[in-house]
């Protein structure tokens, strides 16, 4: 019984920390949440986890490759600071 109450919590735990979403094609895919603090530079990118993250100014954009197919990621998962190299923050 312990096993079974353990797993499912356990799952909600750490899918807490990803966004899951449609895979184009078909599937699913998991985004890594950012950090509280991200640092991109001139080009308003950023990359983490196998995923680059586009920032525009007011919203963030991620995608599996930097040329890809750009989805909107939600607020839950966005920065709390954004900084640009160099110095400076938005």
């Amino acid at each position: 019984m312990t096993g079974k109450v353990i797993v499912p919590i356990f799952s909600i735990l750490m899918l807490s920390a990803c966004l899951v979403g449609p895979r184009r094609g078909g599937g699913l895919e998991v985004v890594p949440i950012l950090p509280v603090v991200v640092e991109i530079g001139d080009d308003d990118y950023y990359s983490q986890g196998g995923y680059h993250y586009f920032y525009t100014g007011d919203r963030w954009y991620y995608s599996s490759s930097r040329d890809g197919d750009r989805r909107e990621l939600p607020r839950s998962h966005w920065p709390r600071e954004v900084h640009r190299r160099g110095g400076g923050w938005r």
